[in-house]
């Protein structure tokens, strides 16, 4: 049985787990870990400042998480940036220099909570802070990791964030261009339609009414023949306008042949759609697609007959039959005993164009389906 129902759209994977470009650079917070617990601090201030660095680890994960899932406000940003900052300052009264092994992960956090160019001055303005920390302090040949991380980190997250700005901008006018595809296609399809059948139906009515005193029932004739036509016609551009593949009754018996006779089952299915009324092919070809559809997947038929009619089609396989008889108002569908949504659909289709569905079994074992007006 098919399922038509479209199932939502799930979290993408950078959306779930992208955070993890941040929290990976938690490595790195060993640094500043070991000189806190080999420092000659009291056990009072090695806690503190243990306290502090993890407080700082959660503020920059918690950041990460609300940048990637939730994306968060500017404001919010800045204040977990300024929270950030605080920590950092704090922790450098209690361990000194060493906590510039913090600034890494001030450089990735602007870099991805801030516009690109603003995030770029920040990372610059963090670098040169850190070089001018340990020249001050006559650090920079003792503790030259502490400025070539972050550089590295600032390296990196830009490339990134470069890179990612320019798949944004690159997917918006991928989306610009295929709406724009897409209102040609529909502006085409209904110029295709209007164009042959207005064509036509121009031609028949001039000839209608040279006929209509000399011949009135050859005038009759065309004019049956373009009431038909506009039917039709109707149909087609309701269906392409609503950006709908219309299912032309014609090509879904020739498909529905081909289907049947390469699931290895003996097909009996008209050539011809002239005898069905032109408003009920569009319904009918969705309803022969979906019949087609199941009996080649659920009924384990080896015969199946389609029938049409002026204002029906009856299918009818061999198979195991159906689960219970049922009909469109009762929405019980099922075939082989499996349902679904799939005749589900196509009855709710038969229903809002005034007509019946029915599935039952077929005399002598198998399933028949039937849609009448």
């Amino acid at each position: 049985m098919t399922d038509d129902a479209t199932p939502s759209a799930a979290p993408s994977p950078w959306d779930r787990f992208g955070w993890l470009m941040g929290g990976i650079w938690l490595l790195f917070l060993a640094f500043p870990l070991a000189a806190i617990l080999t420092s000659d601090l009291t056990l009072g201030l090695k806690v503190t400042a243990s306290a502090l660095l993890a407080a700082f680890g959660a503020v920059y994960v918690y950041g990460f998480v609300r940048l990637n899932r939730a994306g968060g406000s500017q404001q919010e940003r800045w204040l977990l940036l300024a929270a950030m900052v605080l920590l950092t300052l704090a922790l450098g009264l209690i361990i000194g220099v060493d906590a510039l092994g913090l600034m890494a992960y001030l450089v990735a956090f602007g870099m991805f909570s801030q516009p690109l160019r603003r995030a770029l001055w920040m990372a610059v303005g963090w670098l040169a802070l850190t070089l001018v920390v340990l020249l001050l302090t006559g650090m920079l040949a003792a503790r030259p990791v502490f400025l070539i991380i972050p550089v590295g980190v600032g390296v990196v997250t830009a490339l990134i964030r470069w890179i990612d700005d320019r798949q944004d901008r690159h997917m918006a006018v991928a989306q610009e261009l295929n709406l724009v595809a897409e209102r040609e296609r529909v502006a085409r399809d209904v110029h295709d339609v209007l164009g042959h059948s207005l064509t036509v139906i121009t031609v028949k009515s001039e000839l209608a009414e040279r006929l209509v005193d000399a011949d009135p029932e050859a005038a009759k004739a065309e004019l049956a023949q373009i009431r038909s036509m506009t039917r039709e016609s109707l149909a087609e551009i309701r269906a392409t306008v609503a950006g709908l593949r219309v299912a032309r009754l014609g090509d879904e018996l020739e498909h529905a042949g081909a289907a049947l006779r390469d699931a290895g089952i003996e097909a009996e299915v008209p050539d011809e759609v002239d005898v069905v009324d032109p408003r009920h092919r569009l319904v009918l070809g969705w309803v022969l697609r979906e019949a087609v559809t199941n009996v080649v997947r659920h009924s384990r038929a080896s015969r199946c007959t389609v029938q049409l009619g002026s204002a029906s089609l009856v299918v009818i396989d061999d198979g195991v039959g159906p689960g219970h008889a049922a009909t469109s108002p009762s929405g019980g569908l099922s075939w082989g005993r499996r349902s679904g949504t799939g005749l589900t659909g196509v009855a709710e289709r038969v229903r809002g164009a005034g007509g019946t569905l029915s599935i039952t079994a077929a005399e002598g074992g198998g399933t028949r389906l039937e849609v009448h007006w």
